[in-house]
């Protein structure tokens, strides 16, 4: 759900997953009617390029590296390993819509938190917004491990839901310093009624995720499974402000 938000906004999807089934954006529905991003495969072939909502990406894997360039932003906002080349569409929506992100697949069996993160785009032009200097993402929502819940882990919870949400990191082999998978993906909007909050100062991307993070990286899986350790999903706290995660509440 997004709300009390203005002006051109670039909305960060930072989510990583199963090491044998990965999965990228396909669409961004709002208010009923679907957007594309920039479809994995297909695309690529196309002259000239079709205009998309969410930023190239290469393939369907995770970046190489979640510390540097890829994870969100270089010289135009990578959001992946797929160049620094902008979407041409910015999608335009009211304060309160709700936005529903559709998987191409997502059968997780390697589990992670799910996250999603805000950043306003300099000048209102998303386009040429680099999104690499300063505090700019603010975290909207995130869902880790609740052990009440069915399915525990947020990123099943996405399987479950039909490969419809958001954000994912998977611990898989997150025993080894960057053994974590990250999937970013990066969908270009306006927010043209309603709001009137401005965005906090938020995070840094990249520089955000530390490898060596013990609470939300550098995890055991099987730990947090058992009950041994907390888990806290990393890249800051979600804004006061957010509305509540319209997937399930709770962590």
């Amino acid at each position: 759900m997004v709300r009390v938000l203005k002006a051109a906004i670039a909305l960060a999807l930072t989510f990583a997953g199963p090491g044998l089934c990965h999965g990228s954006l396909k669409s961004i529905q709002v208010s009923g009617k679907d957007y594309l991003a920039w479809q994995v495969g297909q695309d690529d072939f196309v002259t000239p390029a079709p205009a998309r909502y969410a930023r190239r990406l290469l393939d369907v894997g995770p970046v190489p590296d979640f510390t540097g360039p890829d994870i969100t932003a270089s010289m135009t906002l990578r959001c992946g390993a797929g160049g620094n080349i902008p979407a041409e569409g910015v999608i335009e929506l009211k304060a309160g819509d709700k936005v529903t992100l559709k998987w191409d697949q997502w059968g997780s069996s390697h589990s992670g938190p799910v996250m999603n993160y805000l950043a306003h785009c300099t000048n209102d032009d998303c386009k040429t917004f680099k999104g690499n200097e300063g505090n700019v993402w603010v975290k909207i929502s995130e869902l880790g491990f609740n052990a009440a819940a069915q399915p525990q882990w947020a990123s099943d919870l996405l399987r479950e839901l039909g490969a419809q949400w958001s954000v994912i990191l998977g611990l898989h082999v997150a025993e080894k310093a960057m053994g974590a998978q990250f999937y970013p993906s990066c969908t270009q909007i306006r927010v043209t009624e309603g709001g009137s909050s401005q965005l906090p100062e938020g995070v840094a991307l990249p520089g955000a995720y530390n490898p060596q993070d013990e609470d939300g990286i550098l995890v055991a899986l099987w730990k947090v499974n058992q009950g041994q350790q907390k888990y806290v999903a990393p890249g800051g706290p979600v804004w006061s402000e957010a509305a509540p995660d319209p997937n399930r509440a709770g962590p």
